[in-house]
């Protein structure tokens, strides 16, 4: 799962990274989605511009042309050309089996007209079927559901030991499968799938494969995808 795109090479949450983690050979892209001041669904992680574009202020308080009038900071905080993409945008070069994962970033989800003009959209685009919705929130999510049934939930949490939500997929913070290594097995008995809240897993990834974690988040996907590969060969070949 890329990490709102290939963060490392280009700006997070821009089509750029959107198609550089494709090529990279990630499974899903995950990215963020808050509301302009005319309702638009726009890809950006903060509920302000200022760390992450040559502006500063509110997304709420911006209309969609205004905002893609911004031009994204790299790595350095130099300006760059890219922009911040709609909903839209990014389902447009979304490529038919690569998945979508939509962190809901604001309580404007707990509205249902706001859920069902995303489902909308998501239905038009014809992603629906391989789109997840995530979220800290469990009452994004289970607001989400009501409207949409057809879209699977994922809960983060930063702490909790245990998956003993009524969601579809739970996202631990990586601490918690050492602190519990039943995690995984507890998950799947209660039919959730399960990944790490790890957005730097290398280190990690054969503690995560022995365990049978059913993704991993990756800030460089190009990178994990490559070690991944490698370990799931050398597993296969020992076996």
């Amino acid at each position: 799962m890329a990490h709102r795109g290939n963060r490392f090479l280009f700006p997070e949450n821009t089509i750029a990274a959107f198609k550089q983690a494709i090529k990279d050979g990630a499974d899903i892209i995950e990215t963020d989605l808050h509301l302009s001041k005319d309702g638009k669904f726009m890809c950006i992680h903060d509920s302000t511009v200022d760390r992450t574009m040559n502006a500063s202020g509110e997304v709420r308080e911006m209309t969609s042309l205004e905002l893609k009038r911004l031009r994204a900071l790299d790595r350095d905080s130099q300006v760059t050309n890219k922009a911040i993409p709609t909903l839209e945008d990014t389902t447009g070069i979304l490529p038919a089996d690569v998945a979508l994962a939509l962190e809901l970033k604001t309580d404007r989800f707990l509205d249902e007209a706001v859920c069902n003009s995303l489902g909308k959209l998501l239905m038009e685009s014809q992603v629906l079927d391989r789109t997840i919705a995530l979220s800290f929130s469990l009452e994004r999510l289970l607001a989400m559901q009501r409207e949409v049934p057809e879209i699977p939930i994922g809960w983060i949490s930063m702490s909790r030991i245990l998956p003993d939500k009524p969601v579809d997929l739970i996202g631990a913070f990586w601490p918690v499968f050492y602190i519990n290594p039943w995690y995984m097995r507890m998950a799947h008995r209660h039919g959730m799938l399960a990944c790490p809240l790890d957005p730097t897993p290398d280190s990690r990834l054969k503690y995560y494969l022995r365990l049978g974690v059913d993704a991993v988040l990756s800030d460089n996907p190009g990178k994990t995808r490559r070690l991944l590969d490698k370990l799931t060969l050398g597993q296969a070949q020992w076996h």
